[in-house]
């Protein structure tokens, strides 16, 4: 296409709002061209406070209008298969938010639409847009670390969502753990051959009543030999978590937290640092730039950065994780993967 995108945003809620003032932030990438979320108070409000003409319950506004030329996903998770496949069928290019789906036929099925329309579909796996990980990724593919033998990637928000958000999200291992095993994967280079997982629900009955988790272990294996051990828990109990370590035959690299105005008291009792609370914090740089990325692709034809395949292999990692904690089997993974009897000796293979 030629000129700026017109983008339409459904969903306004608190990834919705980030996006949102992305998009308005840069209007020389992009004309907003409506809102739209099913919470007509929350339309109403945040169409006040932004000033935007155009704003619905409706997705309509934007899929049947065809000026629209893009649309970014940031609704619910069980709506965002059907609104990929509501984008395709109108034309329009998407940004969905992860997961693309709650399971693999209908992110399938939502793959299958873009590719026959031939838009784009872009996932928002923002830690690929972080510097301190574009850092780590660029350490590892020069060689500066030479053989990477282990990964280890920890994430541990403040507190649990509501039971509200946990009963639609899939569970611990689609809605939290996706980020991490589409970083690893991202890192490596490669997707493992076997995946091992352990959890428990520790932290509130909210979590018990609705048959999740709240605390995981996933260990991956790749083809080398090479390990990564995924760590991740709804409650740390001191705010936003989120470190990644890299261990290479020539040394080792840590990515952690980041701070605009870091500050470090000293008393009596000890060294104390300021944490961040949540990740909207933490990634903010990085969410700007995955839009600002995505809104280039749309607007010179080119391919997107985090692809429609990424998203389905992180949930297909996913469902591996689910498969290998609820059996508590290691699970094959991939293609060609090492068959492994499961319970009444079925095969458990994952294929990504």
């Amino acid at each position: 296409m030629s000129g700026r995108p017109r983008v339409g945003l459904i969903g306004c809620g608190r990834i919705g709002q980030v996006h949102l003032r992305n998009l308005l932030a840069h209007p020389e990438k992009c004309e907003f061209a409506a809102l739209v979320d099913s919470n007509r108070g929350s339309i109403e409000t945040i169409a006040s406070a932004y000033r935007l003409d155009r704003a619905s319950t409706d997705v309509a506004l934007i899929f049947d209008d065809p000026t629209i030329d893009a649309v970014v996903i940031a609704s619910s998770t069980e709506t965002h298969a059907a609104y990929i496949e509501a984008a395709a069928g109108s034309g329009k290019s998407a940004f969905t938010e992860k997961p693309i789906a709650l399971d693999l036929d209908s992110t399938d099925r939502a793959l299958a639409a873009v590719e026959r329309a031939g838009t784009r579909l872009q996932v928002g796996f923002q830690r690929r847009f972080d510097s301190g990980y574009a850092q780590a990724r660029e350490a590892i593919e020069s060689g500066e670390l030479g053989a990477v033998e282990m990964i280890r990637d920890a994430m541990r928000d403040p507190s649990p969502p509501p039971k509200e958000y946990l009963a639609k999200s899939g569970g611990l291992f689609r809605d939290m753990s996706i980020h991490n095993f589409d970083c690893v994967r991202w890192l490596k280079g490669e997707d493992p051959v076997e995946v091992f997982a352990v959890g428990s629900a520790l932290t509130s009955d909210d979590v018990r009543d609705v048959d999740d988790i709240d605390t995981s272990i996933v260990t991956m294996r790749f083809a080398d030999g090479s390990l990564a051990c995924i760590e991740n828990s709804r409650r740390s109990g001191f705010g936003y978590d989120v470190r990644t370590e890299i261990f290479g035959s020539n040394g080792a690299l840590m990515v952690g937290d980041s701070r605009e105005t870091p500050v470090r008291r000293y008393d009596r009792l000890g060294v104390h640092e300021d944490h961040q609370f949540f990740f909207l914090e933490r990634f903010a740089g990085a969410y700007e730039a995955e839009m600002v990325s995505f809104l280039d692709a749309v607007a010179t034809d080119t391919e997107v950065a985090v692809t429609g395949a990424d998203g389905r292999t992180a949930l297909a990692l996913a469902e591996a994780a689910e498969r290998s904690r609820k059996s508590g089997l290691p699970v094959p993974f991939g293609s060609p993967a090492v068959e492994r009897a499961g319970p009444d000796s079925q095969r458990m293979t994952i294929r990504a």
